[in-house]
């Protein structure tokens, strides 16, 4: 059956009109909307579609997202994820769109499921427990079952501490048992999960006195630096960028969450081949508490 097309002159479709054009019948359309995977606006309490990104989202599809020269990255923050992403962006130029917004674990997946972003990184506890911590967030989302999960690397996390504090304490235990200034993260990041599962082992029940909030890791050893606070929670890198010291509780797992077609998408397969490079794994050993081991492995997505 041919499709029965709108007008070239509208520049906006209506349920009825984009089922048409996809030939699909609208409650496929709106199963569409309401999972995220179609472009779509609500005006005035109905759907609408414009059509220059339906039919950019078609050809998408059609390849596979294999030729689409974008990749948006959000979710959580790292240092040396941020220079690698950053050198790409120059490399490439104006051909192509890459760039990295941290966002904090949890918002990055929910723009994962809106598309609005092509790739999250995440990290949610101990690196032992990634591999179920990391899958159990994903199937919170409607999309999950077209999604991956690729590591990154792993790194070290703990506790960025001004130099004169970690002089006189050596432990979590004592620096929260005292009246010191922290940094918590927002809702949803993963250095938030950190801090609040160790305050429940460490800190007895008692409230921490804290004195900022940051919504990245490079914020939060900045805080520290311009004396708001004197701990925070985060990684090693975060930490010696910042000229901090730094308190390990152990390593995490840095992931990549990201639909089936964005892992075969060859920005995507140029990222991960910078981040094996030689300059990548010296900028790291520089920062302090990466290892690669498992970088480029598939840690879920086979259901």
């Amino acid at each position: 059956m041919a499709a029965v097309m709108a007008p070239q002159s509208e520049n906006f479709l209506s349920v009825k009109q984009v089922a048409a054009y996809l030939q699909l019948n609208e409650k496929k359309v709106y199963a569409l909307v309401n999972e995220g995977r179609i472009p779509a606006t609500k005006v005035t309490g109905k759907w609408m579609f414009p059509r220059e990104l339906i039919d950019r989202w078609m050809m998408d599809s059609a390849h596979g997202g294999l030729l689409t020269d974008r990749l948006v990255i959000a979710g959580s923050d790292d240092p040396l994820l941020y220079r690698v992403v950053t050198a790409f962006a120059r490399d490439v130029n104006a051909m192509a769109q890459v760039s990295y917004t941290p966002t904090g674990t949890r918002l990055g997946l929910e723009l994962l499921q809106a598309s609005r972003v092509d790739v999250s990184a995440i990290h949610w506890g101990p690196l032992a427990e990634s591999r179920t911590r990391h899958p159990a967030l994903m199937r919170q989302h409607p999309q999950h079952r077209n999604w991956v999960l690729i590591r990154a690397f792993t790194r070290e996390q703990g506790l960025m501490v001004r130099p004169e504090v970690a002089a006189r304490e050596k432990d979590a235990q004592s620096l929260m048992q005292r009246d010191y200034r922290w940094v918590e993260r927002q809702a949803g990041a993963g250095a938030q999960r950190f801090l609040m599962e160790m305050r429940k082992v460490a800190a007895g029940g008692r409230s921490l006195n804290v004195t900022a909030t940051a919504l990245s890791e490079r914020e939060a050893a900045t805080a520290i630096v311009l004396d708001q606070a004197d701990v925070a929670p985060g990684a090693r890198a975060a930490a010696t960028e910042a000229g901090l010291e730094f308190l390990p509780f152990g390593f995490e797992g840095f992931d990549f969450v990201l639909p089936r077609s964005i892992w075969f998408r060859r920005l995507f397969q140029d990222l991960l081949g910078r981040l094996q490079t030689g300059e990548c794994r010296q900028v790291a050993d520089m920062l302090g508490g990466y290892d690669f081991r498992e970088c480029g492995e598939m840690i879920w997505g086979q259901e």
